[in-house]
């Protein structure tokens, strides 16, 4: 299964995660770029090529350039100016392997650890734009832990740990990394149930993910989860939420299906599986049979019948 995905994504172009950052960029430097194409910035001093449109793409020498500043300067301001414009070079895919090849993956992996909660988050934005390439990936890996912690640990609902869960969730759209998060499933569920609805949201994509891999089940199945996770599939729940629930549910129901691909082992109470499988969750489902919404309608009745 997991090479089928990671064909499939790689089959995509990878695009559809490419992150907050870019989007941003082209939704407020899109109008005023109108209709002329990208063009080349002409040679300028390190720190000037921080300055000014960042409508133009960096070349070769300049990305250098920029790394070597990053790494070698001290100011908050010029670092977190020059995350910024690599932030927004790194959307373009022969940026992505360029970057690699220049040593720039360490230059910015080094800046998630930067007090300056403003620099990080600009730091795990370029990771997650350059995160899109697979190659980027297997240098990306060595991070995974660190913006765990810091998703974990960081302010609740903050520009960082929703930059944290984004790289994360790019970082386990195939199943390639996806074990080294493992540890974290009990502590991803409870900022789930205490973080607002954009944070809701991003840490569902990033479970569906995990959901999607039957190796990853025993682990989602047997994470202590608070009994205010059914909750979500009540049927006032925003519909972004409510579908991403029942996607979870549905991906849960057909690793159990997969012959082999659970081990045999019992699950604790307060499990996610004791609450995905008990009266309350089956209630829960029988009412959203008759949701309004044609949408959670059509997940529902894929799901067993409760």
């Amino acid at each position: 299964m997991g090479g089928a995905r990671a064909v499939g994504w790689a089959a995509a172009g990878l695009v559809l995660g490419a992150g907050a950052c870019y989007c941003i960029y082209k939704l407020t430097r899109g109008q005023r770029q109108g209709g002329r194409g990208l063009r080349l910035r002409p040679s300028r001093s390190a720190e000037d090529l921080t300055n000014g449109s960042y409508d133009d793409v960096l070349n070769v020498d300049q990305l250098q350039k920029l790394l070597s500043l990053l790494e070698s300067v001290d100011d908050p301001v010029i670092t977190e100016r020059a995350l910024v414009t690599l932030g927004n070079n790194a959307a373009f895919s022969a940026n992505q392997v360029i970057i690699r090849e220049l040593g720039g993956i360490p230059i910015i992996g080094s800046k998630i650890n930067n007090p300056n909660h403003s620099i990080k988050e600009k730091a795990l934005n370029v990771l997650n734009n350059l995160s899109v390439n697979v190659d980027n990936q297997v240098k990306i890996k060595v991070y995974i832990s660190q913006v765990c912690q810091d998703v974990l640990s960081g302010p609740p609902d903050s520009a960082v740990q929703l930059a944290g869960l984004r790289l994360l969730t790019n970082m386990t759209v195939t199943n390639e990394h996806q074990h080294m998060l493992s540890k974290y499933i009990t502590d991803l569920f409870h900022v789930l149930l205490t973080g607002n609805g954009s944070t809701k949201v991003q840490v569902l994509k990033l479970l569906v993910n995990l959901s999607e891999n039957p190796a990853m089940a025993d682990g989602l199945l047997g994470a202590q989860v608070d009994s205010s996770f059914l909750s979500l599939y009540d049927g006032h729940v925003a519909k972004e939420i409510l579908l991403r629930v029942l996607t979870l549910s549905q991906n849960i129901n057909n690793c159990l299906k997969k012959e082999g691909c659970l081990a045999i082992q019992p699950f604790p109470k307060g499990s996610l599986f004791f609450l995905l499988y008990g009266e309350e969750c089956a209630q829960k489902m029988r009412a959203l049979a008759e949701h309004h919404d044609a949408d959670v309608k059509e997940k529902v009745t894929v799901l067993p019948k409760f």
